[in-house]
């Protein structure tokens, strides 16, 4: 008689729980090295560009390291003036021995053929210090003692507290202070944070806008698609589908061709002013203007953006039993009631997708916003390409990007807490 008791095995006698384990074992590496390819592409165009980004917006070595561009050799520099910046405490007044430092470094730069790129360092904070930089290397040698009336000699700028500030912020490699900027925020000569000038406030106002006009934005896709979808998901298949089509072709057309052709039909002498003109509605001289403006943001984003809603209420509308709706009809509710109450609190889960997917799009939209928004329709996102292919204030606007990162994923946590992103349907 077999013993119950003994524990139990596979046919070739090993213990069954470490075959069992083993064979786990093996169906968890195979499901990795079958994802891995995958898990790789998202680690090398996702995550680690956003990581780099994030390491540049705290990151900027203009004034602590130069690299030469040939040999790449990197060399420290501002050596002196970085020492006496650690040795005495932030609102110090400069004395003779921080302008002496800041003259010996002058004079290295110059040999290094640097006092550009560490101007242009201390410019991204400044205004104007490029030049003063520049000026100031090229007579660092000929300078003698009092080191402080010779620079002064120079530029009376060197005594601005300001200035000195932040070359003190930019003494290190590492620093919050271009998200300051990107906020509009300053450090003034004691250290302390404050709002920069009115004039000078930009970013807050145009965050503000990109936000505001994103949620417009998804708003009117909302109250155009909804009926679409509805319309799609009633009719016949073969009806649907052929109208299908009318709502795919804007993926089968540029987005340039589209966005020129609302210039061609938006502008004071196009296609719309014309027609409203010679029906009468409107006078030759009293031409509506709708193009670089925001009207025309608004216009051509909502059209390019609205099939990102249509299908995936249609994914979650086709799927509904009509029968619910007859249903509620048959037991005395009226047509406002049956839709209010059975039809479209089953539509909402398409509604959260459509909504966040158009919201996301748009906050981040800029080849739309820069060809047709003009001055006032401009976005957060083409500030940010500015400051990458103009200013070069890489830094900045890497700043600006982590925070409009920032608070997409906040939105996106308030979403989840408030409907859950389990309710969230893309078909």
């Amino acid at each position: 008689m077999a013993d119950i008791s003994a524990p139990l095995t596979t046919a070739d006698g090993k213990p069954l729980k470490a075959a069992l384990a083993s064979a786990q074992a093996r169906a968890r590496r195979r499901a990795f090295f079958l994802v891995l390819p995958l898990l790789a592409f998202v680690l090398l165009t996702f995550v680690a560009p956003i990581a780099q980004m994030l390491h540049r917006s705290v990151h900027n070595p203009g004034f602590t390291t130069h690299t030469d561009i040939g040999s790449g050799e990197k060399t420290p520099i501002m050596v002196n003036l970085r020492a006496w910046f650690k040795e005495n405490p932030p609102g110090t007044e400069p004395d003779e021995a921080a302008y002496e430092a800041l003259v010996k470094d002058l004079v290295v730069l110059r040999e290094l053929k640097a006092p550009g790129s560490v101007g242009t360092r201390i410019n991204y904070e400044r205004a104007g210090s490029r030049s003063m930089f520049t000026k100031a290397a090229r007579r660092a040698e000929k300078l003698e003692p009092p080191y402080k009336e010779a620079m002064l000699d120079l530029d009376e700028d060197w005594a601005d507290p300001e200035l000195w500030q932040v070359m003190r912020g930019a003494s290190s490699a590492y620093t919050f202070n271009f998200y300051l900027a990107a906020l509009d925020l300053a450090r003034d000569a004691d250290g302390s944070i404050v709002s920069v000038d009115e004039n000078r406030q930009v970013y807050v106002k145009l965050f503000t806008r990109t936000l505001l006009l994103s949620l417009l934005i998804t708003f009117l896709c909302f109250l155009l698609a909804y009926p679409i979808a509805h319309l799609l998901a009633t009719l016949p298949l073969r009806h649907s589908n052929l109208l299908m089509i009318f709502v795919l072709l804007p993926f089968w057309t540029s987005l340039l061709v589209r966005t020129t052709s609302w210039i061609v039909l938006l502008q004071s002498q196009g296609v719309v002013n014309d027609t409203l003109v010679a029906t009468g509605i409107l006078d030759d001289d009293s031409r509506i203007q709708m193009i670089y403006n925001q009207t025309g943001t608004i216009i051509a984003m909502t059209h390019i953006l609205l099939p990102f809603m249509v299908l995936p209420l249609y994914s979650v509308m086709r799927p509904i039993n009509p029968s619910y709706v007859r249903a509620a009809r048959s037991l005395g509710a009226t047509s406002w009631t049956a839709f209010r109450r059975i039809y479209f609190p089953q539509t909402v889960p398409g509604i959260g997708a459509g909504a966040l997917l158009v919201f996301i799009l748009a906050v981040g939209y800029y080849i739309t916003p820069a060809l047709v928004g003009g001055a006032n329709g401009q976005l957060i996102s083409n500030l940010i390409a500015f400051h990458m292919t103009k200013s070069l204030n890489w830094s900045l606007a890497a700043a600006l990007a982590a925070i409009l990162l920032g608070g997409i994923l906040v939105l996106y946590w308030l979403y989840d807490r408030l409907v859950g992103i389990d309710n969230l349907k893309l078909g």
